[in-house]
């Protein structure tokens, strides 16, 4: 069965770092099994985190599906794509890759990402667990990426600004027209001084990381990064939380679209 772990936050609060850290720990796990890597975000940088090579976009597919008519020899859009998605997934050891890159234009896209959709579907079924690396405003979400997300990570600074961005996404999660089971906050970069959220759980605290701000610098990939490193240590510890628990979560604690009347939020039960 597989568990699809959403991470999502505003431009510079480290959720790429930890979506890949998250990526690294489940790796490490026993019985984590492949892992399918998911990046959403129009600023597409997981594929260097990972340090594999950016391959092609699902949006690219989508526009030559667009623009080309069937071949001389036959071939239907259907097959293009389907072709052109195969393409776009960067094998790597243990884990792949797919990028979907940028939000569609203003023309119809319904034929062609109704079946991306489905192919996206079909191949996260057959992974132990989905990481997607989301923008703030989890666009593709909202389009139905996935059809549910077992736990949403917002990663977030504990500053002012990074509190109310965690909670707009907390109340964008509940218009999201797909079920999230479980949602929490991520501080990260903390030193003991991250804010308080009556309708948000914490799921870890993730401290202010040397190591992670010289590989930064450095442009080094997550598995660079050293094992004692304070913030990897803090993320592996979440993963096995969650790796764990198998993520059997009751069917009450679901997230709906906020128009169902048993609108409710899930409780994460993680924190480290």
């Amino acid at each position: 069965m597989t568990t699809t772990i959403a991470v999502s936050g505003k431009g510079g609060s480290g959720k790429t770092t930890i979506a890949s850290m998250i990526v690294r720990a489940l790796l490490e796990h026993p019985g984590a099994g492949p892992i399918l890597c998911i990046d959403a975000d129009p600023n597409a940088c997981l594929a260097l985190a990972l340090g594999v090579p950016p391959g092609t976009t699902v949006a690219e597919i989508r526009e030559q599906a667009r623009a080309k008519a069937p071949n001389a020899v036959g071939v239907s859009r259907v097959h293009q794509v389907e072709y052109g998605f195969q393409q776009a997934i960067t094998e790597a050891n243990g884990f792949d890759l797919v990028t979907m890159g940028r939000p569609e234009g203003p023309s119809c896209y319904c034929a062609v990402n109704n079946l991306l959709r489905r192919l996206l579907d079909e191949m996260s079924a057959k992974y132990r667990f989905v990481v997607i690396d989301n923008e703030a405003g989890m666009e593709h979400l909202s389009r139905r990426t996935t059809n549910h997300v077992d736990l949403l990570c917002i990663v977030s600074e504990p500053t002012a600004v990074g509190a109310l961005t965690a909670q707009r996404i907390l109340e964008l999660a509940g218009t999201l027209p797909i079920v999230v089971k479980e949602i929490g906050v991520l501080w990260n970069k903390t030193n003991g001084d991250d804010l308080a959220l009556d309708a948000l759980d914490v799921l870890a605290r993730v401290p202010e990381d040397a190591a992670v701000l010289q590989a930064s610098r450095r442009g080094d990939n997550v598995f660079a990064l050293v094992d004692d490193s304070p913030a990897y240590r803090t993320v592996r510890t979440l993963v096995e939380k969650i790796s764990n628990s198998k993520h059997q979560i009751p069917n009450k604690s679901k997230i709906q679209n906020s128009n169902d009347q048993n609108h409710g939020r899930g409780s994460a039960r993680f924190e480290v």
